[in-house]
């Protein structure tokens, strides 16, 4: 049987039970397996499965060798990617209880594309950890201000107002970067192709190198989940079963924008991963975040993953960068949850 909770819009979502949730991950699971095989053996240059087992185990005696030692690489920034999106969009969605919350439409990404752009063309910082630790600072200030303005006014933050306020900020900053990059020649095409936001030319060394912030970011919002579910039930209800709202709040949203600015800084700003999937993920798991969190990450990395392979295959030899399949299918999405009547609240 499955129970049925109250949800702060007033309807009932089903509580899956633990045997279903538990088929949705072997599903998941094994989709994510194919689409990381896929996206090792998948690209402008045919290879065969022995030229992967070849270039997995270090061979780039021939060219399909060397193709497959580029893409092993790429794939894995692509997964890490793609699940620390998809847990910061569930995690702001959480602790804003803002069905329309997301790294791309809140503006938090485009905080920390700028500060990134700024600290390349004015200080000429080139580190990749140093590039992590000043995006997730203009993540930070960026959701900070995005929040504040949203909150303005009758209401408080409302979903809309928080999304309008979101959407205003991120064309703010990103003409701001096209004035610090323009006058800079000799940055100006890297940081267009950056923008857009993509995996290509992934190595491992730059991704070893924002790991670390990704795995502390994966772990505060996990430490975050349980106290999910109270907010979830309202600030009221919540701090009535002993849970700290404001700290459960600011420590979920400093491990969501830890994962954001981390995953701009490495990739770009992508957008949409994070809205799309975690509301895919409560239609197949429910809204228990203790569930909700490992699926959307397995599902994020599986979708910014499919992205990059469908951005390899439709356009050959050429590519198409992952942010701009991920915008085709968010944009949409988007707008569908807009349209919905009960927006105000999950």
């Amino acid at each position: 049987m499955t129970a049925t909770a109250p949800t702060t819009a007033g309807a009932a979502v089903v509580r899956r039970p633990r045997r279903v949730r538990v088929l949705w991950l072997l599903v998941v699971l094994v989709v994510l397996a194919g689409l990381t095989a896929a996206s090792v053996a998948v690209g402008s240059r045919v290879v065969t499965w022995s030229d992967v087992l070849a270039g997995l185990g270090g061979s780039t005696d021939t060219l399909a060798e060397a193709a497959v030692a580029v893409r092993v690489p790429r794939t894995v920034l692509a997964l890490s990617v793609g699940a620390a999106l998809a847990v910061s969009g569930a995690v702001m969605q959480g602790v804003t209880r803002n069905p329309l919350a997301d790294p791309g439409v809140l503006g938090v990404n485009s905080g920390a594309s700028l500060a990134v752009v700024v600290a390349i063309a004015w200080f000429g910082m080139t580190s990749a950890t140093g590039r992590t630790w000043v995006a997730i600072a203009g993540a930070a200030v960026a959701a900070v201000f995005v929040h504040t303005v949203g909150s303005l006014g009758r209401g408080g933050a409302t979903p809309l107002k928080l999304a309008l306020a979101g959407a205003a900020t991120s064309a703010a900053l990103a003409s701001f970067i096209t004035a610090v990059s323009l006058p800079r020649g000799d940055i100006a095409e890297s940081v267009r192709s950056w923008q857009i936001g993509g995996v290509g030319g992934a190595t491992f060394g730059r991704t070893a190198q924002v790991a670390p912030f990704l795995v502390v970011g994966f772990l505060v919002c996990a430490a975050s989940a349980r106290a999910l579910n109270s907010l979830a039930l309202g600030d009221e209800l919540a701090a009535g079963l002993g849970e700290r709202v404001a700290v459960v709040r600011a420590a979920g949203a400093a491990g969501a924008v830890v994962l954001a600015g981390a995953a701009t800084a490495v990739a770009g700003p992508i957008g949409f991963v994070g809205l799309v999937v975690p509301h895919v993920c409560r239609l197949l798991v429910g809204v228990d975040h203790r569930w909700l969190l490992p699926f959307s990450a397995l599902a994020g990395a599986g979708l910014l993953t499919a992205a990059d392979v469908l951005g390899r295959v439709v356009a050959r030899p050429d590519e198409i960068d992952v942010g701009i399949i991920t915008a085709l299918v968010g944009a949409p999405f988007f707008i569908a949850i807009v349209r919905r009547q009960k927006v105000r609240a999950l």
